[in-house]
């Protein structure tokens, strides 16, 4: 797990390096601190450890030893408004079922720049 020093993190939990460095670049360079998780395990402590600091997650679905499902969840039990974006290649079609609600699915392939649209526009909509 890295992080930027900052009091307020999105979390970005994803096993596959090259795309999770990408999207880390890509959310700092639009100004976001990123705390990094490389299984749903490390997201859900990163989750259960620093719940104040993080403001939004992030989470890839096929995770090996867990899901993003079961990852948002568990975010949604410490914190029922935090913001949530899916991002899947294959599982997409079980957000309906298998998502938290207002969440955002994201299918790979994906500009990363997707990303920090998305990440904005759920952040300002739980803004006061």
């Amino acid at each position: 797990m890295s992080a930027e020093t900052s009091a307020a993190f999105v979390l970005y939990v994803e096993d596959e390096v090259l795309i999770q460095q990408l999207v880390e670049i890509t959310l700092q360079d639009a100004g976001y601190a990123v705390l990094l998780a490389s299984n749903g395990r490390e997201g859900m402590a990163a989750l259960s450890d620093r719940t104040d600091e993080i403001i939004g997650l992030i989470t890839d679905i096929t995770l090996g030893d867990s899901t993003g499902w079961e990852v948002a969840r568990h975010a949604r039990e410490l914190n029922p408004d935090l913001p949530v974006i899916y991002v899947s290649g294959r599982d997409g079609h079980e957000w309906a079922a298998q998502g938290v609600p207002q969440s955002v699915m994201i299918s790979k392939p994906f500009a990363p720049m997707q990303i920090v649209v998305a990440i904005s526009s759920l952040l300002n909509a739980v803004d006061p």
